[in-house]
């Protein structure tokens, strides 16, 4: 119950902040939202995409699930919850930019790189939208120690769901015409730093060298 009270205090100081404090933002926002940016985000606690991106209510979409994936184009998928995120945000809000966050110590790829997917009842499923992730970072980094092999699986479990966007015909015809950018973003846990892929150079890189969110 403290967890619960201390929520609810937080839920106060959001009231005085935006409808005593900035009623302008609130007054607007009850007309409707018009984010620039969606972000598909894991839903680990330690990585919330509002938090780290210092984004006001209104300013993104956001769309989180475990290992923060994106499961390539199916017409007609059951209950398929990111597609219908995806569908929304892109078709109905006209959203600008879509960024895949990924993050450091991720407990869906450690599943995913352990083998210990395959003894739950969705989660193995679930994550194995990133296997081929898993299987390019044993091809290539056979002999590495886990730890290492962890954190390629999760940056490269981010390059998948950025192929994966591009399986969505009315994602990949707004891409190819300019109206909507892609993003893969890693954020690592342990240095605090934030690294967005450089396709030019293949490679993960500082998003603001020098500094830590």
């Amino acid at each position: 119950m403290k967890d619960v009270a201390r929520f609810i205090a937080g839920f106060e100081r959001f009231h005085e902040k935006y409808f005593s404090e900035d009623r302008a933002l609130f007054e607007q926002l009850k007309h409707g939202q018009n984010p620039k940016a969606l972000i598909v985000a894991c839903a680990d606690s330690r990585v919330d995409p509002a938090l780290l991106t210092g984004a006001e209510p209104g300013d993104v979409f956001v769309v989180r699930n475990v290992a923060n994936l994106v499961p390539p184009y199916e017409p007609g998928g059951s209950f398929a919850s990111v597609p219908a995120a995806l569908e929304f945000a892109v078709l109905s809000l006209g959203i600008e930019h879509i960024i895949v966050l990924g993050h450091g110590q991720c407990g869906g790829i450690r599943a995913l790189m352990g083998g210990t997917d395959s003894q739950t009842e969705f989660i193995g499923k679930w994550v194995g939208i990133a296997r081929r992730a898993r299987e390019r970072v044993l091809a290539e980094l056979p002999s590495k120690p886990l730890a290492l092999q962890e954190r390629a699986c999760e940056q490269a479990g981010i390059l998948v769901s950025l192929e994966n966007l591009m399986t969505y015909p009315w994602i990949a015809q707004r891409v190819e015409a300019g109206a909507i950018h892609l993003h893969g973003w890693y954020f690592d846990i342990a240095a605090g730093a934030l690294m967005h892929y450089e396709p030019a150079r293949n490679a993960f890189e500082p998003a603001a060298p020098g500094a830590a969110i």
